[in-house]
């Protein structure tokens, strides 16, 4: 095999120039174009076979857990929020807390708004004779609308990045007033290379948002963009891809059939801005979607790509959350006026936001729960037709012991209710050999039960044979697809990332490469290095959930891959 491998190593360098302006057009029966790892349909599954027969395996008679009938809360499984760090200290006993997203309240160019507020709170700014000041805290826009719509926790005020956002939390019953539409103007758009954009313009007269969804939906553009539940540029570019197939009924017969077709051709969907940034930068997608203010202040891909704003500003709008007491009401204001102040808004400039301040929202204001049953609408449409089948691998072995156990078994408790009934789930534990607890099967009220049954059981003991426990549910996945060609196979593995018996990734990375199948990591006091490298292969995501928010952050995975 050693010099079968070598000779397959010699043509795919000898092919690279034939092949260099073929995109991902290369048959998966050639070994022609393949990386060193790659190898051929054919020769992965007797690779797989060979490696399944070296892994002891043993099959578990499942055992039926009690079920929570309740509906999924992402509420529920919402960490304290002191988890979300605040990034300007409020420097008087008179302030408000003001919930911020995260381009304007992090580090850097993006720490605007953190800058504006400590000159405030030194600004001696008085409201009925006492001085005030504001407290920042740094939160997604999405993690933040979770927050107060569920009432785990309402602060003073809220600017997220777009309106989208006030409008559900005002649609979910909480008083929202509307101080400022704008703290600092910002668009979102799409990000195409120069190349695509120039072909598409050439055949649609323009590229904006509608001659993109087209162009999707005909199979002419690999395109990705970010989870609608958590991200603003997501949930902005879903509602206005609906407004393109049909702007007087978002939610309308016309919409959906539009927005399926569209859909079925859509390759990646990311659940961080950050996945989305670094899928890009593999030359995978020919386009993908972006903020304005994060796209100018890139390097890493700027050069050769064109920015096209769409759908609904993204202007920090500020709003005043509950039955406020006059004074902190006048804070808000006050803050308000100042960060509108001439310097400070050229402060942001130099930071990258107000460009593009020419650019007017595509979209009318869309109510609440209009956007709510978007979402639900996008979760139950996003595969298509194509149901999934995923298999989820959990590391049992001595050193996740304890507390690292105890947070794996309830995300999963927690986060199986976010698992679509459409899809089919598996269940394998590892530790120094590999237990199937639970064979592919339809996620009904049985499968569920003994889902669950399967996590409660679980016990710590022994070596770490990772590799050993994803080879297993490959081969699961495989098998599950012989039956049913049509499912879109996933894999979800939760570890402290120390591999220490079994097969390495070297020994795997062929295979995974080859089946495509994305493997989704989720680290428990975990070495994160080691589990972003199995996640990296296949652009899936890698999560670090410490002991503090694992349980909302793999409701979230869920809820957004299932």
């Amino acid at each position: 095999m050693a010099g079968k491998g070598k000779a397959f190593v010699v043509i795919g360098a000898i092919a690279v120039s034939v092949f260099l302006l073929v995109y991902l057009g290369i048959s998966l029966t050639s070994n022609l174009g393949k990386t060193k790892t790659q190898i051929t349909t054919e020769d992965a599954a007797k690779k797989l076979d060979k490696l399944y027969k070296d892994v002891s395996v043993k099959t578990i008679q499942p055992i039926k857990g009690q079920i929570d009938l309740d509906p999924a809360s992402i509420g529920d499984s919402l960490p304290d929020i002191s988890k979300f760090p605040v990034s300007v200290t409020n420097t008087t006993d008179s302030f408000v807390e003001i919930f911020s997203s995260t381009e304007k309240s992090g580090t850097g160019v993006d720490g605007w708004l953190n800058e504006v507020a400590e000159e405030f709170n030194k600004s001696n700014t008085t409201v009925n004779g006492k001085p005030v000041s504001v407290m920042i805290r740094n939160i997604a826009s999405g993690t933040a609308a979770d927050y107060i719509r569920s009432g785990k926790y309402i602060p003073d005020a809220f600017t997220p990045s777009n309106e989208l956002w006030g409008e559900m939390v005002k649609a979910d019953g909480i008083q929202a007033e509307l101080v400022s539409k704008r703290l600092v103007g910002n668009v979102t758009g799409i990000v195409a290379t120069k190349a695509k954009y120039d072909e598409l313009v050439d055949k649609y007269g323009s590229l904006n948002l509608k001659t993109v969804t087209d162009a999707i939906a005909d199979n002419e553009l690999a395109m990705g963009y970010t989870d609608p539940f958590a991200s603003s540029t997501g949930l902005n570019f879903l509602v206005t891809a609906l407004g393109t197939f049909d702007s007087s009924n978002l939610l309308g017969e016309k919409a959906v059939q539009g927005f399926e077709k569209f859909q079925a051709n859509v390759p990646f969907i990311a659940s961080t801005t950050l996945q989305m940034r670094e899928a890009a930068k593999t030359g995978m997608l020919d386009a993908f979607v972006l903020e304005y203010q994060t796209f100018v202040n890139a390097t890493d891909f700027k050069a050769g790509y064109v920015f096209t704003p769409f759908g609904v500003r993204h202007d920090s709008p500020l709003y005043a959350l509950g039955d406020l007491p006059k004074d902190k009401l006048d804070i808000i204001q006050k803050f308000a006026d100042f960060v509108e102040q001439e310097k400070y808004q050229k402060l942001a400039e130099q930071k990258g936001f107000n460009g593009l301040n020419d650019y007017k929202s595509e979209l009318e204001a869309v109510d609440g729960s209009i956007l709510s049953a978007a979402q639900k609408l996008w979760k139950e449409k996003k595969n298509g037709s194509k149901p999934i089948a995923a298999v989820f691998v959990a590391d049992v072995s001595g050193s996740m012991g304890g507390e690292p156990l105890n947070r794996l078994k309830e995300s999963l408790l927690k986060g199986q209710k976010f698992l679509g009934r459409d899809n089919s789930i598996g269940f394998v534990s590892y530790s120094s050999d590999v237990a199937i607890n639970l064979p592919i099967g339809k996620y009904d009220t049985n499968q569920q039960s003994m889902f669950v049954g399967a996590i409660d059981s679980l016990q710590a003991s022994g070596g770490t044979a990772t590799f050993d426990g994803i080879v297993v549910a490959m081969k699961m996945l495989q098998d599950e697809m012989a039956l049913n060609p049509d499912v879109k196979p996933l894999i979800f593995v939760l570890s402290d990332g120390e591999t220490n018996e079994g097969h390495s990734l070297k020994d795997i990375r062929g295979l995974i490469e080859t089946y495509k199948i994305p493997i989704y990591t989720i680290g428990y006091n975990a070495n994160i290095k080691a589990l972003q490298s199995i996640s990296s292969i296949n652009e899936a995501a890698s999560i670090n959930a410490d002991t503090e928010d694992v349980v909302y952050k793999i409701s979230n995975l869920l809820n957004v891959q299932m």
